[in-house]
């Protein structure tokens, strides 16, 4: 564990198409290119000597390092702090637009702000998972790390022509780039590492590389200029929101789960999963979140994207039903699951996963979560078009005829298919929502079956989804587990938050699923999912808990998870999917749906304790 650094310890980059990591020690350990799901170029994170890594760090064995973001952007700073001085590295990547475009770039500038300081620089790329060999081309304007498989990796030197030289190259270790950087207080050089360059390197003047941080802050603090969230915690939310936008793939508007893969929800566990990929789920919730901090651009984003993957399977009958419940950035549905067998994993962490076998689990929530997310955005003026609705028609009669079926649920277990009660709580409100719609809109629809079937599934929850041994709502059927997936009735209007039964379920969660302020998502040992091992707490389950509480009326306990668990945030308020005993972060990082539960929980008890 001692050579792999903490989850926690890593800033995100990112330019909506793909993403970059950096430690608190100055090194880029997973960067993939071109797209969030493509394969990696730096991989270090999940395997320390075969993955590949950039890394910036003083050239002496103590020092003492800090990171931070400029306010209100994605730019990142890593300061090191020495006897001789202190320097520091300044990390971003320019935002490429909507377009999908194989170049991708990341600047990194070097600078030395006190005393004197160097920097040893390393350049080690592993393309293609590290299964692909390559050459290094060093010329007097850069380098180009070429693949056998085609993939190139060019570095261009940021300096003036007539600046003194202060590079040491250093050519003795293979095909990979070792340089050392001499400076005094007040000099700056960098690098510009780029794929699918135009051209061959060529030095980047002071001026040009201005421009590209000029620009990259301007973006991003005019895009969070739109926020409309004045709250408690507008800085926590606000970093938030940056992160989400930085897992937004922005040619399709998809939103990945995390940029990472397989990092481990248990050191050294099986549990290791690649979230590069959009959840019909999270495209879901973040229209909730996006649009509760007015983002609507990227709301409608979303709502096209969800919509289309409505249109395109709309009819068919595959075993999943006419929706996966996840797909690539660009809307395919190819996740065909493999292992790196050549990678260690995260701390010794393996099996490494690529891909994702869960892709074509039936998960009956999603149809729920899908509607709600279009009635949601139809509410704040994001309409639905003729043949968006007639699309959503052949869904609805798709569950009308298979809501009464086992599934693998939300957790997307591996220990085979249950009667999940969540399941049936989002199918009810799929035929809701519907109603809802077709009501205010005047739009043709099979009204009286999906009443029909809606109140059937309420009956059906209310009666087999309710233990009254435990006094609770429990995980499925014929079973006595609880789940923390069922805080979310009282939101979706499933139960008032202020019955009886409702209270009485969250007294029983809060004994069996809360240690302290922190929520598991259930007990794998009562409820075995076919995985071995444990995991953590569920940072998503612990915001969800705020808002269960906080609709509750109980918003002092509301308020002290609420900011307990802001506690737990890393140096730069990013969360990773899970948190272990020890206050560690574990599981794929950093995790867009605790980052969009963050936001619903802040929104919501801020207007609870506004009422008060």
């Amino acid at each position: 564990m001692d050579d792999y650094p903490l989850i926690e310890n890593h800033g995100l980059l990112g330019d909506l198409q793909t993403a970059a990591l950096v430690t608190t020690e100055g090194t880029v350990d997973w960067l993939c290119f071109p797209r969030f799901d493509s394969p990696s170029v730096f991989g270090a994170l999940l395997d320390k000597d075969k993955g590949g890594h950039c890394t910036v760090r003083p050239a002496t064995a103590t020092y003492t390092t800090k990171q931070l973001y400029l306010p209100d952007t994605a730019i990142l700073v890593t300061r090191f702090m020495t006897e001789a001085g202190a320097g520091e590295v300044l990390d971003f990547m320019p935002v490429t637009g909507t377009t999908a475009t194989p170049s991708h770039r990341l600047v990194r500038m070097l600078r030395c702000v006190r005393g004197s300081m160097t920097f040893d620089v390393d350049i080690a790329p592993r393309f293609n998972y590290g299964r692909t060999a390559h050459r290094l081309h060093i010329t007097e304007q850069g380098a180009v790390f070429a693949a056998e498989n085609g993939v190139e990796l060019t570095v261009h030197p940021i300096r003036e022509p007539e600046d003194q030289r202060l590079v040491d190259v250093l050519t003795d270790r293979g095909d990979d780039l070792h340089f050392t950087l001499a400076l005094r207080a007040g000099q700056q050089r960098g690098l510009v590492l780029e794929s699918a360059a135009a051209g061959p390197p060529k030095q980047i003047r002071i001026a040009e590389y201005q421009q590209l941080f000029d620009e990259t802050r301007r973006f991003w603090r005019s895009w969070l200029a739109q926020s409309q969230y004045s709250g408690r915690w507008r800085e926590t939310v606000e970093r938030s929101a940056i992160t989400l936008k930085l897992m937004t793939y922005a040619p399709s508007g998809a939103l990945v789960a995390a940029p990472t893969a397989a990092l481990p929800e248990q050191l050294g566990g099986e549990r290791n999963w690649d979230y590069r990929f959009t959840w019909i789920r999270d495209a879901a919730f973040s229209v909730y979140a996006l649009l509760g901090l007015g983002f609507t651009h990227e709301a409608r984003a979303f709502i096209v994207w969800i919509g289309d993957r409505v249109k395109e399977r709309a009819g068919s009958e595959g075993d999943s039903g006419p929706l996966n419940i996840m797909y690539r950035v660009d809307g395919s549905s190819d996740l065909e699951e493999e292992i790196l067998e050549h990678w260690e994993g995260y701390a010794g962490s393996a099996p490494v996963r690529i891909g994702n076998g869960a892709a074509t689990q039936l998960q009956l929530d999603i149809y729920g979560e899908a509607m709600d997310s279009i009635y949601f955005a139809h509410r704040h003026g994001i309409q639905l078009g003729h043949h968006g609705w007639t699309s959503l028609l052949t869904n609805l009669d798709w569950l009308v005829d298979h809501w009464d079926q086992a599934g693998e649920g939300l957790w997307e277990t591996r220990g085979g298919r249950k009667h999940f009660t969540y399941g049936r709580v989002m199918s009810w409100v799929a035929f809701d929502r519907a109603l809802r719609l077709a009501e205010s809109n005047g739009r043709p629809a099979a009204a009286a079956r999906w009443s029909s079937e809606r109140d059937a599934i309420y009956e059906q929850v209310m009666t087999k989804g309710w233990s009254e041994g435990r006094r609770a709502f429990v995980q499925h059927y014929g079973s006595d587990v609880l789940d923390s997936s069922l805080l979310r009735m009282s939101t979706v209007g499933f139960i008032t938050p202020e019955d009886p039964l409702w209270t009485s379920a969250l007294d029983a969660m809060e004994e069996e699923l809360v240690s302290d302020s922190l929520v598991y998502r259930y007990n794998p040992e009562a409820s075995p999912d076919g995985l071995r091992g444990s995991e953590g707490t569920f940072s998503l389950c612990t915001f969800m808990y705020v808002d269960a509480l906080a609709r509750a009326g109980r918003i002092d306990r509301a308020r002290l998870v609420f900011e307990k668990m802001l506690g737990y945030a890393n140096h730069l308020g990013l969360f990773s999917e899970e948190i272990d005993l020890t206050g560690r972060q574990l599981g794929n990082f950093p995790q867009a749906f605790t980052h969009l539960a963050l936001i619903d929980a802040a929104i919501t008890l801020n207007e609870a304790l506004g009422r008060r």
